[in-house]
């Protein structure tokens, strides 16, 4: 059994169906006869059902759906309703928010009309879901982490196509529904306000997101390097400490001088993944309704010498051209 696990073989326990532990009374029955598919289980359980939706459920994706089908069907139609040039040109298709002449009212169908609606629908689809989320957690007994880590992608949504525009005065502010076009966004986004580089913010949710992804690697190689040892049964080795959770512990004390428990690696893991998006969203909340111009900002505090370096004044280029 030691011998043979490695990165790149596992062991798939296979029992019989279950349909999970009984659900409380009120609640709707489970959908779906259970069965085993071998490749799901070669990266998780290879059990798949029976589906729990619940009224939360069904709601959420039926907003989300609907959501999803006017997003395809705009950009059908900007493809003179032709589905070979759909799926050619799909990664550059998009439903764009109104100009910036509508401000903060409701345009027409075809101006962002379409937009301001689907925007409404995938919204209640999301916050449904994450009430289902919350409301699960608590029915089975567990801590509520997992809800409070998708309501800080929520943050960051909100922040990019509610909150700010209305900040900023106009729906056009917003995030396009389409691949490319939301990264040009991105991009015309850091070129209008003197480049997200400079926000504070934004380096910080960098720094959360690399982080994040470091710990994860970390702590997923190091109970792959112990599995042999019992390792991947974290809760007993918190609680009863065993020579999978000592052997980790004493590598990384030999690597590094410190080491993380197996309770408390999931905290920092936790945190530096819900950080990136909650710093993340205040980084693009402050840019324009509080800083135009984040490399004059950096200048002025003195996080970045001004060029040139001959004393030539540095212009704003927002002003630039004004009578």
């Amino acid at each position: 059994m030691a011998q043979y696990q490695n990165l790149f073989t596992s062991v798939q326990p296979v029992g019989p169906l279950h349909d999970g532990v009984e659900l409380p009374r009120g609640d709707d029955k489970r959908l779906g006869k259970p069965f085993l598919f071998h490749l799901l289980g070669r990266i998780g359980n290879a059990q798949i059902g029976p589906i729990y939706l619940g009224t939360l459920g069904f709601a959420s994706l039926l907003f989300g759906i609907a959501a999803f089908n006017i997003i395809g069907f705009n950009m059908l139609a900007s493809v003179d309703w032709n589905p070979i040039q759909l799926i050619r040109q799909l990664f550059w298709l998009a439903l764009e928010p109104p100009a910036p002449a509508y401000g903060l009212g409701f345009p027409p169908l075809d101006q962002g009309g379409w937009w301001l609606i689907v925007g409404f629908l995938l919204t209640i689809s999301i916050i449904l879901w994450w009430v289902r989320t919350y409301r699960r957690a608590r029915q089975l007994g567990m801590g509520t982490h997992i809800a409070w880590a998708f309501a800080a992608a929520i943050w960051l949504y909100l922040v990019c196509g509610f909150f700010r525009p209305i900040m900023m005065g106009s729906w056009s502010e917003a995030v396009p529904f389409g691949i490319f076009p939301h990264l040009d966004w991105v991009s015309a986004l850091s070129l209008r306000h003197g480049n997200l580089f400079y926000n504070p913010f934004h380096a910080l949710s960098i720094v959360f997101l690399y982080g994040s992804v470091l710990l994860f690697a970390m702590h997923g190689a190091t109970i792959l390097a112990v599995t042999r040892y019992g390792g991947e049964r974290e809760i007993e080795q918190i609680v009863d400490r065993g020579t999978a959770s000592e052997r980790a512990a004493l590598f990384w004390r030999w690597t590094m001088g410190f080491n993380a428990t197996m309770e408390s690696i999931h905290r920092w893991a936790w945190w530096f993944a819900v950080l990136s998006p909650l710093v993340g969203g205040i980084g693009i909340l402050l840019t324009g309704p509080v800083v135009d111009n984040w490399y004059l900002w950096s200048i002025k505090h003195g996080v970045v010498p001004a060029y040139p370096l001959e004393g030539a004044p540095v212009m704003d280029p927002a002003l630039m051209g004004a009578k």
